[in-house]
């Protein structure tokens, strides 16, 4: 007998919130969290404007312990922690305060593309200058590729697999893939499943050299980031986190979770860098055939579909985006579903963008709601031939919703498709 999926928990650190409330409200109000950066103008960055979390030493101290921030320089860390506990706590599962045993039914999948820049920075200063006695205990913890997993599992005293995954922007999508077939298969009844990253410099200055992000809007932040949009000039760099909890129906009723949405089904594929993929670009049959899969995964029919959560990062890349899954689904003009895309709030968050964009898309099929897409008013004209101006509202929408389709698409020609629906009995 298949084994459903539902999720039961959400927490987010976002550039227009930290935490699920603050993120909530801002989403629902057209909320940008684009702001100028002037570190990234001191340093002669052509984009001067990213998103990243406002955090206080406040907040901090709710998730971590003071011995443990001392000589703390990792914001993926930080973001996914933060993120990930607020998720745990939310589906009403305990922390690992006086647990005696590990949780063997629980685990977690917790991706990112850099784990500590910042502290990896510190460290070669200090190794070049002859001084490694000084780097202190924590620097391994901090920025290996597997910190954040490491540090979710020892708070939470996970004792089903404890991972990390990494597929570019993709990352977050396919964690929570990843999480859903391990319990498809009868192997956790509960996964932690999200994704972090790094902001900062060091790891947007090769975007900004690659001419991927926009340098036309430094001085309208708010207005920087364009999805969809004919004056789109490229993406905002953002940083943060998105994290759900990912669970078996079954041990969610009996629990007496909060089930916010099932997910019916979803795809990760590959278009092996050929034809019109790319390091950089994607393949658009492989996006079509991924979209297709985990639209027949999810047994449902393409027309059921009632929003698109796109990937949509206001690159030259938007029309193509909307044009394949206009083809994947057989759905254009009046037909095609609606579309909104959470990057015009918060940027391009990297690694972290699909599971920041997965608690925005769940939010809206739980609540019955269509955020509004900010910074989309001229809308381009190879999107406008496919999609009506009102499938793409620029307004807050109440709507009552049964299928979002969410979908991201990666550095390396890599994609992933999520079908979620409205939990039924």
């Amino acid at each position: 007998m298949s084994v459903r999926v539902v999720i039961t928990g959400l927490g987010v650190m976002a550039p227009n919130g930290a935490g699920v409330p603050a993120f909530r409200e801002a989403v629902i109000n057209g909320v940008s969290g684009i702001r100028y950066d002037p570190k990234l103008a001191a340093l002669d960055f052509s984009c001067r404007i990213a998103g990243t979390p406002e955090v206080t030493e406040a907040m901090k101290l709710r998730y971590f312990e003071p011995l443990e921030l001392k000589g703390f320089n990792s914001e993926a860390v930080l973001y996914g922690v933060m993120a990930g506990i607020e998720a745990w706590q939310d589906a009403g599962l305990p922390l690992a305060n006086g647990a005696m045993q590990p949780d063997w039914d629980s685990g977690v999948v917790f991706g990112t593309g850099s784990s500590g820049v910042d502290k990896w920075r510190e460290a070669i200063y200090q190794v070049d200058e002859g001084k490694v006695r000084r780097l202190g205990s924590t620097v391994i913890s901090q920025t290996m590729a597997s910190s954040i997993s490491a540090w979710l599992g020892g708070k939470l005293a996970l004792g089903n697999q404890v991972t990390t995954n990494s597929s570019a922007c993709t990352t977050g999508a396919e964690s929570v893939m990843m999480a859903y077939d391990r319990i498809r298969s009868g192997k956790a009844l509960r996964m932690l499943a999200g994704s972090t990253t790094d902001g900062g410099p060091y790891v947007w200055a090769g975007f900004d050299a690659m001419r991927v992000c926009t340098f036309k809007n430094n001085d309208r932040p708010e207005a920087g980031s364009r999805p969809m949009s004919a004056s789109a000039s490229g993406f905002v760099p953002g940083a943060g986190a998105g994290a759900l909890v990912v669970e078996s129906l079954d041990s969610a009723l009996q629990r007496g979770a909060t089930i916010y949405a099932e997910i019916a089904g979803g795809h990760v594929n590959s278009g092996g860098q050929l034809g019109e993929g790319s390091m950089t670009a994607p393949n658009s049959e492989a996006v079509q055939r991924c979209i297709r899969e985990a639209v027949r995964e999810a047994g449902i029919h393409p027309d059921e579909i009632d929003v698109i959560n796109g990937h949509l990062t206001a690159t030259s890349k938007d029309a193509t985006e909307i044009l394949n899954w206009s083809q994947a689904l057989n759905r254009k003009g009046a037909d095609f579903p609606y579309v909104n895309a959470l990057k015009c709030m918060v940027g391009h968050c990297l690694s972290a963008s699909g599971s920041i964009e997965l608690v925005s898309a769940v939010l809206q099929l739980k609540e019955g709601f269509l955020f509004p897409n900010i910074n989309s008013e001229d809308l381009h004209p190879e999107i406008a031939a496919i999609v009506p101006r009102e499938r793409i509202p620029l307004q807050l929408m109440n709507k009552t919703l049964q299928v979002v389709a969410k979908a991201s698409f990666g550095f390396g020609d890599v994609n992933a498709c999520i079908i979620l629906k409205k939990y039924k009995p």
